[in-house]
């Protein structure tokens, strides 16, 4: 199992710093892309998080810019997991446990874009992308559900530069660390293994509901 591991970091290595680089390089769009995946159907944990603080910490002048392109990345991501989501409730029944989504219903007819916000600004693990697929499976406005998810994600984006403007020589240097390499190729492993479960069950739910229509007639 350690031989397999090994052979495991050796090809994921070269492949971290490639991308790594070519975000990096990217700057704003880099950031755009990660943000979009991160808030879309896919798993991207901490990967948008990660570019911001370093290239915040390295380009202390840009970081609005970059506040902007994180927030505006998560919003585009957003609506497409909100157009996904809103093939209806019963469709997200089948990939989400009647539990979970019992509580995101209430929440949601309570105070949608409070906890909207709410969730958009916390971290992982909090289930950001499941609250914002409940909100639109249950016909929370779209405008109002991208908004308020704009709002959070900047608040968030921005506590997030400033921590990597006043804190930037200490990021810099952990970003060299080899502590950071491993934690980087662990989230790449989640990231891939994730957003393939994550395809597979929206295929197979959006499979089942035609079948079950074909079945009704």
């Amino acid at each position: 199992m350690l031989h397999h591991l090994i052979d495991v970091t050796i090809y994921v290595k070269p492949l971290i710093h490639t991308i790594g680089r070519s975000l990096f390089r990217a700057g704003g769009l880099g950031i755009l892309t990660l943000s979009t995946l991160d808030s879309s159907p896919l798993v991207v944990p901490f990967g948008n998080d990660v570019l911001l603080l370093a290239l915040c910490a390295r380009y202390h002048q840009r970081v609005v810019y970059y506040v902007a392109m994180a927030t505006l990345g998560s919003v585009i991501g957003c609506l497409a997991t909100d157009w996904v989501s809103r093939k209806g409730e019963g469709s997200l029944t089948k990939i989400m446990p009647g539990k979970r989504l019992s509580y995101i219903r209430k929440q949601v007819e309570k105070r949608a874009g409070w906890t909207l916000v709410v969730a958009s600004i916390l971290p992982p693990p909090f289930p950001f992308t499941v609250f914002v697929a409940g909100a639109a499976a249950l016909r929370y406005p779209r405008g109002k559900l991208l908004g308020s998810v704009g709002v959070g994600r900047f608040v968030r984006f921005a506590i997030e530069g400033a921590l990597a403007v006043h804190y930037g020589r200490w990021i810099i240097k952990q970003a060299e660390s080899p502590l950071l390499e491993h934690i980087m190729i662990a989230l790449v492993v989640i990231s891939i293994a994730g957003s393939t479960y994550s395809i597979y069950r929206w295929f197979e739910s959006g499979k089942r509901k035609p079948a079950a229509r074909h079945a009704a007639s």
